[in-house]
């Protein structure tokens, strides 16, 4: 009997299962398995970094330097409650609850993650205003970027993004900034957003809370869904369901790179957010090793044998940069290239252009990610998007619109939204124009 089965529910995936479900059942239940203790967060916020977004020195790192995620996450889909331009009063009332959980909880105790949150708005929200967004801000309404997609568009006006170590503790915050707890860590609420926030209404009857979780171990806990074969392939030491880790540092943005250099929103960022259902059953029943390392990374990586086990052995970058200069010719010759390899093509200066904090999941229970990428403009993540499509490829090569190119057979984008992280100095419910 494989081992995840036969040590029944460990305490990871129940916790995951709980952050999944919700409520102040799932939280109870959660809280009984797991117990954080964590101190209060500071009463003097002054100190807290300027740019939501700046999250790596809250994070902890692998021996090679990499920074790790939280390993439990939280999206919340909201709706401004009121009719226009919302009010100073409610500004006020938004921006005490986001600065009660700042209280509540620390960003990092000891070797965990306590809380780390972001803000983001869309550019629906910013049409009930008469003044239009800067041109420092890139923030269009989300579309197909493929010939080969549809997604659902998210124009919530917001969406708060929770994440922890601690399932229990993005559980709990969203209780209280809901209004459905009063208290949060053994400190009263100042506010909540009831009355000012509501559950979004999403198009195509979008979930508008999505949850998800990253980090060894957890997607081989929580493999019994559908896209990933019943033969539970998924490793113990894979942090993500395609069995290899991510978020090389040598292959990410800085927070720097991404930030909003100039305008009303100098110091924010805009956050890329897709819903992608995953289908593994080629990918682990079909498809050998060699041929996951070739399309995941790059065919040089697979005939070479570079890759040992989930990645540990790259340090801190997957080398993937070199396999760039070969895409023509490993398509040409090969007929297969890698996703790496195709979106290291898109680098400036040598440096990655986004950033990616994505997470897997099994929303709906369907095996997913949650594809969350930081960038100065959206147009980096088209620019992005656009060479990991690779149809300029298909159209003269053995590589196909989507076998053989990268991972993107095994991967379907359901929904895509765009947001903008404003400063933490003008988080709660901005206008346009907040500086000017």
């Amino acid at each position: 009997m494989p081992p995840s089965r036969s040590r029944g529910v460990s305490r990871r995936a129940f916790v995951k299962a709980a952050v999944a479900i919700g409520g102040a059942s799932a939280l109870s239940a959660c809280l009984d398995r797991e117990s954080p203790d964590l101190p209060q967060g500071a009463d003097d916020l002054s100190a807290l970094p300027g740019r939501q977004h700046a999250w790596n020195t809250s994070l902890s790192t692998d021996e090679h330097g990499n920074h790790l995620q939280p390993r439990h996450h939280l999206l919340l889909y909201l709706d401004y409650a009121g009719d226009g331009p919302p009010s100073d009063a409610d500004r006020e009332t938004v921006e005490t609850a986001l600065q009660s959980l700042e209280r509540s909880y620390p960003r990092r105790h000891e070797n965990d993650v306590g809380l780390l949150f972001t803000v983001g708005y869309s550019l629906a929200y910013f049409g009930r205003f008469d003044d239009g967004l800067p041109e420092s801000v890139d923030l269009p309404a989300p579309e197909p970027l493929a010939p080969f997609e549809d997604p659902a568009p998210d124009e919530p006006d917001a969406v708060v993004h929770l994440a922890s170590d601690y399932g229990s503790v993005v559980l709990a915050a969203e209780e209280a900034l809901l209004g459905d707890e009063s208290s949060l860590n053994g400190r009263e609420m100042d506010a909540d957003f009831s009355g000012v926030f509501e559950r979004a209404s999403l198009a195509a009857d979008g979930p508008n809370r999505r949850t998800g979780f990253v980090g060894e171990g957890l997607p081989a806990e929580n493999q019994d869904v559908n896209g990933i074969p019943d033969s539970e392939p998924v490793s113990e030491d894979s942090p993500l369901y395609m069995g290899f880790k991510s978020g090389f540092e040598g292959n990410q943005a800085s927070e720097d790179r991404v930030t909003i250099e100039s305008g009303p929103f100098a110091g924010g960022t805009t956050q890329h957010v897709s819903q992608i259902h995953l289908n593994l059953g080629q990918w682990y029943e079909q498809d050998s090793r060699e041929q996951r390392e070739a399309t995941m990374f790059c065919p040089a990586h697979a005939d070479k044998d570079r890759i040992e086990g989930v990645g540990d052995n790259l340090g801190t970058d997957t080398g993937v940069e070199a396999c760039a200069e070969d895409l023509d010719s490993d398509a040409r010759e090969k007929g297969v290239v890698g996703h790496s390899q195709k979106t290291a093509t898109v680098r400036e200066d040598g440096s990655p252009i986004i950033l990616r904090r994505d997470f897997d999941s099994t929303d709906g229970g369907q095996a997913g990610l949650h594809f969350l990428s930081l960038q100065a403009r959206i147009a980096d993540f088209v620019r992005t998007r656009e060479a990991m499509n690779g149809s300029d490829l298909a159209e003269d090569t053995a590589v196909r619109q989507r076998a053989n190119n990268g991972i993107l057979q095994y991967m379907s984008v359901r929904r895509r939204g765009n947001y903008l992280l404003p400063p933490r100095e003008h988080r709660a419910l901005p206008t346009p124009r907040p500086s000017e």
